[in-house]
């Protein structure tokens, strides 16, 4: 049976901070704003070229420092560096790029990480510094897993310790696809044997409100440390809401698509790109997080043996699933196409979205599977099954 490797992030707040840490963040804010800088003037983009260049400086100016930060410094100047370039490309970004975040990367030797004591050992210029953090529920889930790299980050609620967690999961072969289409307001799966299930989020209505709160907020009060508590206020409570709507979805869609053994979600990692409507549709589809939705749909998939393909995003809405054919609107969000059918835009969508996973993986679907005859008709009354909204 084939695996793959599933990754998650946790965190880990720290319960005391030395002085010693104060140091060690300034420091390698320091030494990562050097190498952005000596990697913009050479336009280097490799890590390797980067270090070979530079080690040898840096290691004498801060010979006292563990030679590991060197390294990862490297990482995250050349990852900054490419980020940027990027950016630049696209029109988005201006001057040089800079490095202004608390933030510090830990690789295997830089850091051990003891769940049972609730300790974390950090390698400091003065040796080994062991520090305490806060145990929470979740973190028991990732006593048998690997531990990859970590980020020691600084923010207004204190120092964290973010590590990536690594296991391999056994994956068993797909009986079927399940085909899950994202929208705004509702999520709509395609089951076999032409069953959808639609599952109504809100989730419009919740950032919307949000954003009109954040708005009254800027607009009536001034700039100072209550406006800025109020909005990080809601912007906390904003993200805490969605967080567990999203988690209620995925393990919902993963329920349903337990049986069949795939999940098919279309691949939307440059959708933003493509956004080209008004102001107001433009700013609600950029508050709109479906990448990680779909990457708390993929992750709970995988732990439960599911495969999960990507497809191809384009005319999923507008094709016919049973001719091929192009839809034309008939009335609210109903299309139809002039082989008979007729359905829900988000029915297409979803449908489409599952043959295309089909296809994927090889799996030729038979002519006798379809719904072929003239005049056949996707009801939302008929065939939808709603649940409870999870706004």
């Amino acid at each position: 049976m084939p695996s793959e490797t599933v990754k998650l992030t946790a965190k880990f707040k720290l319960k005391e901070t030395p002085e010693e840490l104060d140091d060690l963040f300034s420091t390698y804010r320091e030494i990562v704003n050097f190498l952005i800088t000596y990697a913009f003037e050479n336009k280097i983009t490799s890590f390797y070229r980067l270090k070979k260049e530079t080690y040898g400086g840096l290691r004498k100016k801060y010979s006292k420092l563990p030679s590991h930060y060197l390294y990862t410094a490297c990482q995250m100047a050349t990852a900054i560096f490419k980020s940027y370039r990027k950016r630049k490309k696209k029109g988005k970004a201006k001057g040089k790029p800079v490095f202004m975040k608390d933030v510090v990367m830990l690789d295997d030797h830089l850091f051990k990480l003891d769940l049972e004591a609730g300790v974390v050992k950090l390698s400091a210029p003065s040796g080994r510094v062991q520090l305490e953090f806060y145990s929470a529920k979740y973190h028991e889930r990732f006593k048998d897993w690997r531990i990859g790299q970590a980020w020691l980050v600084r923010s207004k609620k204190g120092v964290f310790l973010n590590v990536v967690f690594s296991k391999d999961v056994e994956i068993r072969e797909p009986e079927a696809f399940v085909g899950v289409d994202l929208n705004e307001n509702n999520v709509t799966l395609s089951l076999p044997d032409w069953k959808f299930v639609q599952i109504i989020t809100h989730e419009r209505e919740v950032r919307t409100g949000y954003f009109v709160k954040r708005r009254r907020i800027q607009k009536k009060l001034r700039a100072g440390r209550k406006k800025e508590k109020l909005l990080e206020k809601y912007g906390e409570r904003e993200r805490n809401r969605l967080n567990d709507l999203y988690h209620k979805l995925a393990n919902k869609i993963v329920e349903l698509a337990g049986k069949y053994g795939g999940i098919a979600l279309e691949d939307l990692a440059e959708i933003r790109n493509s956004i080209r409507y008004s102001a107001e549709m433009n700013g609600r589809l950029h508050r709109w997080s479906f990448r990680k939705l779909q990457s708390i749909i993929e992750y709970k998939a995988k732990l439960k043996g599911l495969r999960v393909v990507f497809v191809d995003p384009a005319f999923t809405s507008s094709l016919c699933p049973v001719c091929g054919g192009k839809l034309s609107p008939n009335g609210d969000r109903v299309l139809k196409c002039g082989c008979g059918f007729e359905g829900d835009r988000d029915v297409v969508g979803s449908w489409n979205i599952r043959l295309r996973g089909l296809k994927m993986w090889g799996v030729t679907v038979p002519p006798e599977s379809q719904p072929m005859s003239r005049g056949w008709k996707v009801s939302r009354n008929d065939i939808y099954e709603l649940y409870k909204s999870y706004g």
